[in-house]
């Protein structure tokens, strides 16, 4: 999926959206059944069957109530699922959002034609934005290739969500609001916000209908740079998003009643494309050590970017990108598809823009100034204060493991990414002698409106060949059988995940319905080992592959005692993004990823003496 290109000839990008299948409703049985299979590696033999018998209880009494009203519910929706998920996910949640829920990460340029260049910013950003609306276009035409398994399609309108898209907060609830269209739905924002030293920008990307040149992007930014050297710094109001959100809520009433334009200026930024951030630092980076470029995108200055946003394109001092997403409207493989259409782009060009070099006749771009008060002065000073205070707490570190990548395990008839998750187990388990719970994303695309479904690579039989593989008196054919059993295992519940029957997404809709009704929280949900098994939210690796492109990202770790875990797997290399939180003592980026490495090279000469 990752390397089809990326324009389209026949298919129309969404001609498959109304015929996709509906979102299926697992069977009770089976989610019961796997649920306590993924709470038995984290309890004692008396807590399980504690938790054996709460199970039973459930699917005996009000889990089978609450499951007849969830198949009534999916009979009237294509995704039953699809509404929950946005308000218990993202939207309900208060939590700040730009650190805690966005994903960023670094761009691969520097791979090839763009390493890191003094004074190099403006005309990269004006190559690199003009391919970036090349991919606009693409889905506003609806010549975007539909993205496939085999031959099935998938869900394609998280792509809708990525240009033309912003989170606005509310006092209890925030929502999304796309300003997105496509040509046959008619006309669509072609403006971009552009940040700079806590100042704000807007130009139309577009001129007499078709998307600005290079040389022409390159003179509308040169004019914003001008305007902002030498100056005061901005106010910085971007910095208010990064706020808990009922409190940048309220923050944001004050600000449009304090004047009818900064409504105006908030629509605006809303409605851009995307937010074009011109960023003073220089985060150092090569192919084999992304960690300054990671850090930056996920804890960079917060005057130069719009949290809610769903598309922060960051561009640095030294010639460099990244990006930070709200992941809200959609995820990181949308994201991921646009990086490396722009990535392959970029390298088959050079880097270089061989077109006209023409500039036509622009209005210049309008700065965008908020009326604000003291207060408003002192809720952004407050905001960042709290958003340097927390991001100063996170580690993260982004190293490429070069010896060897997908070629040799699949050689060894693996799956790459069972391969890596079986891999992050044991350096888990060897750092911190126990099981790690671990959320994995499965892609539930082929369904309609599919978002996402956990897929728990901790099962009994991981912890097993964890155990077998740091037990002295263990031989190397115990161990290969072992590690058998855990492949086989995960392969059966990653695919039984993408085909809509997790466990996970099914029991969080049980709980909706009981708090929709009214009822006490069941049993199954206050029991400890939901908790401690990773449930409601607590896993202790949140991981996602990213798929086997140039491309990667990053997240927070979703518990203070946890790791965030985002990894590429290339032909001759795995390069993984590990964060952690430094006020854990218990935890350390640096350390899991050297273990990993030792993990995986443990792994290959096993396999490669078992000729799987």
């Amino acid at each position: 999926m990752d390397n089809q290109v990326s324009q389209s000839t026949a298919e129309r990008t969404f001609q498959y959206q109304n015929t996709l299948p509906p979102l299926p409703v697992p069977s009770l049985e089976g989610t019961l059944k796997k649920y306590l299979d993924a709470v038995r590696p984290f309890t004692s033999e008396a807590e399980f069957q504690k938790t054996a018998a709460i199970v039973k209880r459930f699917g005996e009494g009000i889990g089978r109530d609450l499951h007849q009203k969830l198949l009534q519910r999916a009979k009237s929706r294509r995704n039953w699922l699809e509404d929950w998920w946005l308000n218990a996910a993202y939207l309900e949640v208060r939590m700040p959002s730009q650190l805690y829920v966005n994903f960023g990460g670094p761009a691969p340029y520097l791979e090839h034609c763009w390493p890191p260049c003094e004074g190099a910013q403006l005309e990269r950003t004006s190559i690199s934005l003009w391919q970036n609306l090349q991919f606009w276009e693409l889905i506003r035409t609806e010549k975007l290739a539909i993205q496939k398994s085999g031959n099935t399609p998938l869900d394609m309108d998280q792509f809708r969500m990525l240009f033309n898209t912003c989170k606005v907060p509310g006092i209890t609830k925030d929502t999304i609001i796309n300003y997105f269209r496509t040509e046959s739905e008619g006309p669509c924002p072609s403006h971009l916000v552009v940040m700079c030293r806590g100042r704000i920008f807007t130009f139309d990307a577009l001129c007499d209908g078709h998307i600005l040149t290079p040389p022409e992007f390159l003179r509308q930014l040169t004019h914003i740079k001008q305007c902002c050297e030498g100056q005061p710094l901005g106010e910085g109001v971007a910095a208010l998003t990064t706020e808990e959100r009922t409190c940048w809520a309220k923050t944001r009433e004050h600000l449009i009643s304090l004047d009818t334009a900064n409504e105006g200026i908030l629509e605006v930024i809303q409605s851009s494309l995307f937010i074009v951030s011109l960023d003073d630092c220089k985060p150092y980076a090569t192919s084999e050590n992304y960690s300054a470029m990671t850090l930056q995108a996920l804890t960079g200055d917060p005057t130069i970017r719009w949290g809610d946003k769903s598309y922060n394109y960051l561009c640095f001092a030294d010639g460099t990108f990244g990006s930070n997403c709200d992941h809200a409207p959609y995820d990181a493989m949308t994201l991921i598809s646009l990086c490396y259409h722009v990535d392959q782009k970029l390298k088959a060009s050079n880097g270089k823009w061989k077109g006209s070099e023409v500039v036509r006749a622009l209005p210049l771009p309008e700065e965008l100034v908020f009326t604000i008060d003291d207060r408003i002065r002192r809720d952004i000073s407050l905001a960042k204060e709290q958003y340097y205070r927390t991001t100063q707490d996170l580690q993260a570190v982004t190293y490429a493991f070069t010896s060897f990548g997908k070629a040799a395990i699949k050689k060894r008839k693996l799956h790459p990414d069972t391969f890596v998750q079986l891999a992050l187990q044991l350096a888990y388990y060897r750092l911190h002698h126990k099981s790690g719970s671990c959320y994995e994303t499965a892609t539930t695309r082929r369904f309609y409106h599919g978002r996402t479904e956990t897929m728990r690579p901790c099962t009994t039989e991981a912890q097993s060949w964890c155990t077998t593989m740091l037990d002295p008196t263990a031989n190397a054919e115990a161990k290969r059988g072992a590690l058998l059993k855990a492949v086989n295992t995960h392969n059966k519940l990653m695919a039984e995940a993408q085909q809509g029957k997790g466990f996970d997404r099914h029991l969080l809709g049980l709980g909706l319905i009981a708090k929709e009704e009214g009822l006490p929280v069941p049993e199954l949900f206050t029991d400890p080992p939901f908790v401690t098994s990773g449930g409601g939210g607590n896993f202790v690796l949140s991981t996602s592959l990213v798929g086997y492109t140039t491309v990667l990202g990053a997240v927070a770790p979703m518990v203070n005692h946890g790791y965030g875990f985002f990894y590429q797997i290339r032909d001759d290399r795995i390069v993984a993004s590990c964060t952690a939180w430094k006020s854990c003592a218990e935890t350390n980026a640096e350390a899991l990823f050297h273990s990993l490495s030792s993990s995986l090279h443990e792994m290959l000469a096993l396999t490669t003496l078992s000729h799987l």
